[in-house]
């Protein structure tokens, strides 16, 4: 059996932001086993599952990537909408946009210390939707 959700994330500021539970929030009951297919709808913002205990960790991901794609570097040609949308767009190809996660007695099966991430590439990000389709 299949289900699907769409739901929209509030804005956020550039950043990698847990939202764990938020996405559990907008889900129906989950099966006792499955796999949950997360898939953003947008080109400048990613998701990805990573630590979820230190707070460290996300500030240190976004100098990460903050210097791993620079903004305002003169080769770009997409500049119409900001410093940080041409970067943002090859931040989010290089995390990606979906996630696949295995569901294992009415939970998502993940690490204790793994958390689901929307890393925010601009500045001011916009509200992020998101696609939840779960196969049982």
């Amino acid at each position: 059996m299949v289900s699907q959700v769409e739901f929209t994330l509030p804005q956020r500021s550039r950043g990698f932001h847990l939202i764990t539970e938020e996405v559990l929030a907008h889900l129906p009951k989950l099966p006792e086993t499955g796999i949950l297919h997360l898939f953003m709808k947008h080109t400048s913002a990613a998701l990805s599952i990573n630590e979820n205990a230190d707070p460290d960790v996300q500030s240190d991901l976004g100098k990460i990537f903050d210097r791993l794609v620079k903004e305002r570097e003169p080769y770009y040609d997409h500049t119409l909408e900001g410093d940080d949308d041409m970067p943002a767009h090859a931040k989010s190809s290089v995390v990606g946009v979906s996630l696949t996660i295995p569901i294992t007695r009415g939970q998502l099966n993940m690490g204790i210390w793994q958390g689901i991430y929307l890393c925010e590439f601009r500045r001011h990000g916009n509200h992020r939707k998101i696609v939840a389709t779960i196969y049982s």
